[in-house]
């Protein structure tokens, strides 16, 4: 069987259904991955995919954007310039927790009877369902079913129902819902921090050893209740409302208790046999940097009242028109592959949840679906994600952005500490700070300033957006233009030059470099962005122009020199090998065997020492291959193919932001197998757990290049200087592609076919965009079709590096070699084909 046609979900428990996960048996090996893939968010508030009855689990996660607790970090050898304040996410206290007993036998679904189970996340509804027959140890069988969403349209709001119904016998039931603030040891809620549980392993976030959430509000009204809290050392608040109602024809009595950290409100009710109990549960979130935990607790106040008047049926109506909308705008479909569009669908949607409400805060690594990385934000967000807002939701684009540019006055205090002007945004933070304790592959990326200023115009040229500049933005890419020309240097002689030294890019096995191609490239880009965004400010808006030469000095002589430096920018490229080496030195360093890796020394960061790893020319992810796809313009086609050729049999893939990328460019330059199984690995590798740390959360960012590779790698969709144009890699096996793209106000769906590519203008006016070259103008009442000759060449199999002097170590796993030579390792039932 070809990897391209194996599912690899197990469909007898996740039946295929093209607008839902769906779960036809609970497994408790496996609770972390389900937590995670049947979390519910809406980019501010997330919770994870716990039973309701809130016992067993692998993290009992309730997670609210930018809400962390802070530490100092302490270093064993201090220098100067060191990260100082460690940040980690907070898990908050827990709403969802709702306990079940049946006369007196409390419901515990890992060791109870389950006669019937299924759990269902509808990409349509926005909700998160669940039904079960449970027999009691008395032989009652008992019919539970629960809906669970948090709100897309109110930022603050989620909501429970829960309905548990006597199918054969009368039955004492006591229902417990509850606002738990965990104390046990396992959760992240005490201060002072220590390695995460378990194995070393980096990607996951510290745990706390001392108390993190110190109470300041407790109350109970009827059946509201209000916990209030401060962080001890961070100072942010927190408050968690909670109201009930019940509906039913049996007898009951309420009553509560509310403490420092558990508030309940509880439910006993003399049920009938065939007389359902269904209880609904309000809950509300706010949090703040300075405000007081009180205030907090009068805004979930109004939060809950409008709850209230609005009632639980409008609520879920406003949820499936939020996602009616989402859907226009953002959906992937291909046809006659249902397992595939499952997947996209899930990942999309998983978009959704870690952005849609995120209103100016940034996009988590893993939104807010767990804990991996502490919480952070890195420049995945940029690269990864923001691509897709920018034409799919620019509102939510245009938030995230603002968050980066309030972050810009500790960015350039950042950049003074390390004897730089302008602007040195953190490669890791939630609160504005570098977090990271290991510079050389945390700080020393300084790719990320490049990055944030891509994204930046990505958005303006996506949307025509150019006040958001003239309004401020702009700072971003003159104070990072800035840090670039003071971090570089001329190197002269027959030709001057701009060389930028140590630093470290993507590659996270490879640090602290000289001449970085994927940093070179993308300052080239940042330094020439910003010489142009000043020009044009100054011819089209003289008014902000003279503000920001006020605000920021600016003056023609420094943007003469951003332009200078752009132009002379050292971009590295080797004439033997016809390649462009990945730093100046990276083609000098021995080559690892990854072919003879055992699978249990992988990923290599959890198994050797970083400068074991350093030696050799080995990458964590695409470098080289990235910046082939961001400034794709400036490589030809042939460049493109031989520096794939040499650095894709070099990558371990053990990030998950590499496959996508090696997708994209395995698909524009002829490896069209090559980039489905590529786009596979990452459309499953959070559903199917293939990097085993899906109970971490979300790979947010690669979720975000699953769309990318849809639609910048099978779809063709390139945007280099505000020029749309389209050059599609269909896959053999697919019939047809569809996607949307909201370009400078207009939505686009695009039909591709093997044959023809078809626009129609959905909403808007006029676009006007390239096919292979040739200009097309697209209206709103004119569909337009263009014929496609072909799509591209095809070459079977995938790059392979072949050692020519090579010796290897005794323990088989390290190779010494030379020069590689590179040949394709064919498909035996396959012939290649010849390419020019």
């Amino acid at each position: 069987m070809r990897f391209a046609d194996h599912d690899p979900l197990n469909r007898s428990r996740f039946p295929i259904d093209e607008w839902a996960l769906t779960e036809t048996e609970f497994g408790v090996d496996d609770m972390g991955r389900t937590e995670t893939l049947f979390a519910v968010g809406n980019g501010y508030l997330g919770l994870r995919g716990n039973v309701e009855e809130g016992r067993d689990g692998h993290m009992h996660g309730t997670f609210v954007n930018g809400f962390h607790e802070t530490w100092p970090i302490r270093h064993a050898e201090e220098a100067f310039g060191f990260a100082r304040v460690g940040q980690t996410i907070v898990n908050a206290p827990d709403a969802k927790v709702i306990r079940l007993y049946v006369d007196d036998e409390p419901l515990v679904i890992t060791v109870a009877e389950i006669l019937a189970y299924e759990r269902r996340l509808d990409f349509r509804l926005g909700s998160l369902s669940r039904s079960i027959e449970w027999r009691t140890p008395s032989g009652k069988r008992v019919l539970i079913t629960s809906r669970r969403m948090v709100s897309f349209t109110d930022r603050h709001l989620a909501l429970i129902d829960y309905e548990v119904e006597l199918l054969d016998a009368d039955a004492a039931v006591t229902i417990s819902s509850q606002i738990l603030n965990r104390q046990d040891g396992r959760d992240e809620y005490r201060s002072g921090v220590q390695e995460p549980q378990g194995a070393f392993d980096p990607r996951k976030a510290e745990q706390f050893t001392e108390r993190v959430l110190q109470p300041r509000v407790k109350r109970a009204e009827g059946s509201r209740y209000m916990l209030g809290y401060q962080c001890t050392n961070s100072g942010m608040t927190l408050a968690i409302g909670a109201e009930h109602s019940i509906e039913t024809e049996n007898e009951f009595t309420e009553s509560g208790t509310i403490g420092d950290d558990l508030a309940k409100h509880i439910y006993r009710v003399h049920a009938k046999q065939g007389q359902p109990i269904r209880i609904t549960k309000a809950i509300s979130y706010h949090t703040a940097r300075t405000v007081p935990a009180r205030e907090l607790v009068d805004r979930a106040d109004r939060t809950l009242d409008r709850a209230a008047e609005l009632g639980v049926a409008e609520i879920f109506d406003q949820q499936h028109s939020w996602l009616d909308d989402y859907w226009a705008r953002s959906d992937v479909e291909i046809e006659g592959h249902p397992s595939l569009q499952q997947a996209i669908r899930w990942n999309l949607f998983q978009l959704a949840q870690a952005t849609a409400r995120t209103d100016g805060d940034g996009v988590a690594a893993k939104g807010v679906s767990g804990s991996g990385y502490g919480g952070h934000y890195f420049w995945d967000s940029e690269i990864y994600v923001l691509p897709f807002l920018s034409y799919t939701a620019p509102v939510v684009a245009r938030n995230v952005l603002r968050f980066r540019q309030r972050m810009l006055d500790a960015a350039r205090g950042r950049a003074l500490e390390l004897n730089q002007r302008g602007a040195l945004f953190p490669w890791r933070t939630i609160n504005g700070l570098e977090s990271s304790a290991y510079y050389a592959a945390g700080t020393a990326q300084y790719h990320i300033d490049a990055d944030i200023a891509f994204a930046l115009c990505q958005y303006v040229a996506a949307t025509g957006d150019v006040d958001f500049l003239a309004r401020g933005a702009i700072d971003i890419l003159v104070e990072t233009a800035r840090m670039w020309e003071d971090l570089g240097f001329w190197r002269t002689g027959a030709d001057d030059v701009f060389h930028i030294h140590g630093v470290t890019g993507p590659d996270e096995y490879t640090t602290v470099v000289n001449d970085n191609l994927y940093t070179n490239v993308m300052a080239r880009a940042n330094l020439a962005a910003a010489a142009s965004a000043v020009d044009n400010l100054q011819v089209n808006d003289p008014v902000a122009y003279h503000k920001l030469v006020a605000r920021l000095e600016v003056t023609p002589a420094e943007v003469a020199s951003w332009r200078r430096a752009a132009a002379h920018m050292h971009i590295p490229f080797d004439e033997q090998l016809g390649i462009h080496p990945q730093d100046s030195a990276f083609l000098q360093k021995e080559l690892w065997d990854l072919e003879n890796t055992p699978e249990d020394r992988r990923p290599l960061l959890l198994h050797y020492h970083p400068l074991v790893i350093y030696r050799f020319q080995v990458l964590k992810q695409a470098d080289v291959v990235l910046a082939l796809y961001l400034q794709g313009d400036r490589f030809s086609t042939e460049a493109k193919r031989a520096n794939f050729e040499y650095y894709d049999p070099l990558t371990t893939g053990d990030s998950t932001l590499s496959a996508v990328v090696q997708s994209i460019i395995a698909a524009e330059v002829g490896y069209h197998e090559l980039a489905m199984r590529y786009f596979r690995s990452a459309l499953f590798v959070d559903l199917a757990d293939l990097h085993h740390n899906a109970a971490d959360g979300v790979h947010v960012a690669s979720t975000g290049g699953v769309w990318a590779a849809l639609v910048s790698g099978f779809g063709g969709f390139r945007d280099h200087n505000g020029v749309f144009s389209f050059d599609p890699r269909l896959p053999d096996d697919w019939r047809k592609l569809t996607y949307r793209l909201t370009l400078r106000g207009t939505r686009v769906r695009v039909e591709l076919e093997p044959e023809s590519i078809t626009f129609v203008a959905e909403v808007g006016d006029e676009v006007r965009v390239k096919v292979r070259g040739v200009d097309v103008v697209v209206t709103a009442d004119a569909p337009v079709t263009v014929p496609l000759d072909g799509q591209g060449p095809r070459l079977y199999g995938a790059p392979t590096m072949r050692d020519v002097t090579g010796s290897r170590r005794a323990d088989g796993t390290l190779l010494t070699a030379s020069i590689p030579t590179l040949s394709l390792d064919v498909d035996a039932e396959e012939t290649a084909i010849p390419v020019d």
